[in-house]
Formats: C-alpha cells, sequence, structure tokens
C-alpha cells in the first residue's frame, strides 16, 4: 500500500535506488536483474504496466555504463555485432508493442521454463564447445557461418521479443543460446549479451515514451537510473574479473532463485 509521509517517501525512494543497483550489477555480470526492481516496484504498490514500463526506461543506464564497461571484449566481436543488434531491436521494438497489446501473463507464465532452459545450455555450452573443436581437429574458434548463424540471429530476435515485453533473465537466456551455437569465450559472450539487452531496453523505451507516456512514473525512472548505471559500472569491474567456471556458477545460482521466484512468488 501506498504511503504519503515524507519519512516513507524517502525510504521507499531509497529502496527503489538500491534495488536498481542491484539490478544493474546483476545485469552486467548474469543477467535477471528485473526479477530485483519490478518486484519491488510491485511491493510499493505500483500498478504492473506502470512498473514495467517505469523499470525497462530505468534499466537502460545500467546497461550502458555495464556494455562500456565490457568495451575491450566488445571490439573482437564487430563483425557479430553487426549481424545480432538489427535483430535484437528488431525483436525489442515487436516485444515493447505486444507489451501494450497482450496481458503481462501471457509471458511470464512460460519464463520459469525458459529460464531453465538457459540454464542448461549456459552449462552445456563447454561441452558442446569442445566436442566441436573435437570434430574441426582444431581448438581454433570456426567463424560463426550457415544454419548455426541463423540459429543465433533467429534466437536473438525471439529473445529480444521476450525482452521488449518483460525481459527477465533475457541476459541468461542470451548467454545460454550463444554458449551452445558459439565458440566464443564466456567473457565475450557476456559483452555481448550487455550490449544485445541494452539495445532492447532502448529501443523499447524509446517506444514507451513515444507510445505510452501514461504508463511511464519519472521518479521511479530517475532512481532506478542513478542505481542502475552505479551497478553497471560496479558490475563490470567485478565480472571481468571472474574465471568461467565460477561465472557459470554464479549464473546457475542467480538463475535458480530466479525461477524459485517466478514460481512461488510470482
Amino acid at each position: 500500500m501506498r504511503v504519503d509521509d515524507d519519512g516513507s517517501m524517502w525510504l521507499e525512494w531509497l529502496a527503489i535506488a538500491g534495488a536498481g543497483f542491484w539490478a544493474g550489477m546483476i545485469n552486467v555480470v548474469v543477467g535477471s536483474g528485473t526479477l530485483v526492481t519490478f518486484p519491488t516496484l510491485l511491493l510499493f504498490g505500483y500498478p504492473p504496466l506502470v512498473a514495467n514500463v517505469s523499470n525497462n526506461i530505468g534499466l537502460v543506464g545500467g546497461g550502458l555504463s555495464g556494455t562500456f564497461g565490457y568495451r575491450a571484449e566488445l571490439t573482437q566481436q564487430r563483425a557479430l555485432v553487426r549481424a545480432l543488434l538489427p535483430a535484437s531491436l528488431l525483436g525489442g521494438l515487436a516485444g515493447a508493442l505486444l507489451l501494450l497489446l497482450l496481458p503481462p501473463e501471457a509471458f511470464r507464465a512460460i519464463v520459469p521454463v525458459l529460464v531453465v532452459a538457459g540454464l542448461v545450455m549456459v552449462m552445456a555450452g563447454p561441452a558442446v564447445q569442445r566436442r566441436a573443436a573435437r570434430r574441426r581437429g582444431t581448438d581454433e574458434a570456426a567463424p560463426l557461418a550457415g544454419g548455426r548463424l541463423v540459429a543465433v540471429v533467429g534466437g536473438v530476435f525471439v529473445l529480444g521479443v521476450y525482452g521488449g515485453y518483460f525481459g527477465a533473465a533475457q541476459g541468461i537466456l542470451i548467454v545460454g543460446l550463444m554458449s551452445v551455437l558459439t565458440a566464443e569465450t564466456l567473457q565475450s559472450i557476456t559483452g555481448l549479451k550487455n550490449l544485445l539487452t541494452t539495445g532492447v531496453n532502448a529501443i523499447a523505451a524509446i517506444t514507451f515514451v513515444l507510445v505510452a507516456r501514461d504508463s511511464i512514473n519519472w521518479v521511479v525512472v530517475a532512481l532506478i537510473a542513478v542505481g542502475a548505471t552505479l551497478g553497471g559500472l560496479a558490475g563490470a569491474r567485478f565480472g571481468r574479473r571472474l574465471p568461467p567456471h565460477v561465472l557459470r556458477g554464479l549464473i546457475l545460482v542467480v538463475g535458480s532463485v530466479a525461477v524459485v521466484n517466478l514460481v512461488f512468488f510470482d
């Protein structure tokens, strides 16, 4: 229930900004930061559509700062960025428009299944990559082309639609998809994930500003943006130092908590 006294208001604002910081940090390292901020906004009485839209816009700042933190990894992936970013942006636009037309429950019901699938792909990725390398008879990464390229681009588009619509754990799903279908290192995939999810959030945010201004709470946007931007910077510094096995373990833990939260507390 919303309260109006000044003390409670400041506590509410502090809690939202804190949730934004935590979400920004989690998004950069793993993904699923929406599962922190969105329930926080619902807890304080914001309507679901207002919470979803405002949260989406606010998290753009964290994505930008986190992507900047991974700029070294991204400079090595320019060809892949050119192939995947347009698909991600188109998917984000479609998902944002769907959010304004369909009830949130339409996608939220399948989120736990998607997250579990993403976690399985993240864990299976190294084994799949090793088998592919043995078939090639070399440890060098094969260029992404042909059917695999089509599958990755198509998957990124579908996940962009999902991200523009709701977005919880979109990053985990992208990491899982690319872990199985590409030979990129986990840190390179994390950098790409940050860029793609930020692109989806940004295109969805622009769409909301243009066609759904009545569903935006700009105070919430500002609070989450400040917290998420600082969290994104912190997350990039932390995440880039993690060994691959630790990063995969962290993805598994956060993803599992996300599934439990979605199944039992949604």
